[in-house]
């Protein structure tokens, strides 16, 4: 006679199961972690750690949620941040802008500190001050590739406005687009979107990030009340920021992968061109500093920038509250 055996489970053995089971699918443990919208407003590899931050998983290991969201221009991204649409923005020169005209919003971190631009030309334009009298094509209005024209320009003795028309395209794609059709004589133009203008036949008349400027090209940013009513959030992408600028500036593989995805592109000159364009750029310790701060300042056209204290657009307590645990020393080893 064979016995029958029956096993009996009480209902919170059975749900104990059931909550292992779920919390062990990698679907269920990212949609049970804090979303964070980031926007970005440019195809570029400047954008490379916020890309690494789900593509590498950083985000769930440090316990956020992030989702990229592409917002064309520096200028419509800060009012999409300042709408409530995106919990942060990796941005540049338009934020300042942003707070200088009452929006509150502070920058957590940099991303690239200098002008990662180039100035990409047609035939008839030997030199910058040929572009007197003629049209210069960039992406927004008051936003990075305004700043960096301003200041090439000013170097060379010149006024936007005056000696040189500006015309605003709304991305770095359409910026090139209007140099093709011959509606601006030259272009404010980021990588890899470089590349595709040299194959175009195009040259590039000045590399701007060559003249080492301090700038805030790119740097993170969000509202003042999103940071002061939840720091653990901000800590939490902070760890997966500084872990994804490692990655950026140390693994190549895995940096080119995340362009390629990002990008939608197999073209390996376009993800070289992404890639070599920013590595190394990336600060260890992402700090903001006046000097990034002042820099923007004195190429925007805002009426309060004259007298605006720097110090009014930054906080960098919660990166000295990471480096003062330990976690940086612990994710590069003391070095």
């Amino acid at each position: 006679m064979k016995l029958a055996l029956r096993t009996r489970f009480s209902f919170p053995v059975i749900l104990f199961l059931v909550v292992q089971l779920f919390c062990n699918d990698p679907a269920f443990a990212a949609a049970s972690l804090p979303v964070i919208r980031m926007g970005y407003p440019q195809p570029s590899g400047a954008m490379l750690p916020i890309w690494l931050m789900p593509d590498a998983k950083l985000d769930q290991k440090y316990g956020v949620d992030i989702q990229n969201i592409y917002i064309s221009g520096g200028a419509r991204l800060t009012q999409t941040l300042v709408s409530g649409d995106v919990d942060m923005a990796t941005t540049g020169g338009a934020v300042v802008n942003a707070v200088l005209s009452g929006a509150e919003l502070v920058c957590i971190a940099i991303g690239v500190p200098t002008y990662g631009f180039s100035l990409y030309v047609r035939p008839d334009v030997k030199d910058v001050s040929s572009l007197k009298g003629k049209v210069v094509g960039v992406m927004t209005k008051g936003a990075s590739s305004d700043h960096g024209l301003t200041a090439l320009l000013r170097q060379n003795k010149l006024q936007p406005g005056q000696d040189v028309k500006v015309l605003y395209l709304g991305g770095v794609r359409e910026a090139l687009a209007a140099l093709e059709r011959g509606i601006v004589s030259a272009s404010v133009l980021s990588a890899p979107t470089t590349l595709v203008a040299r194959r175009l036949g195009y040259k590039e008349l000045v590399n701007i990030a060559s003249l080492k400027l301090p700038y805030v090209h790119s740097g993170v940013v969000t509202r003042r009340s999103l940071a002061r009513q939840q720091p653990e959030r901000v800590k939490s992408f902070l760890r997966a920021y500084i872990a994804a600028i490692k990655i950026a500036n140390e693994e190549p593989e895995v940096s080119k992968r995340t362009l390629a995805h990002f990008l939608a592109t197999n073209d390996s000159g376009i993800i070289d061109e992404a890639y070599q364009t920013f590595r190394g750029i990336f600060p260890r310790i992402p700090y903001m500093t006046e000097d990034y701060i002042k820099s923007v300042l004195s190429v925007t056209d805002h009426p309060k920038a004259a007298t605006a204290d720097p110090k009014e657009f930054f906080d960098n307590h919660f990166l000295k509250e990471l480096e003062d645990s330990g976690f940086v020393v612990e994710l590069y080893g003391r070095r």
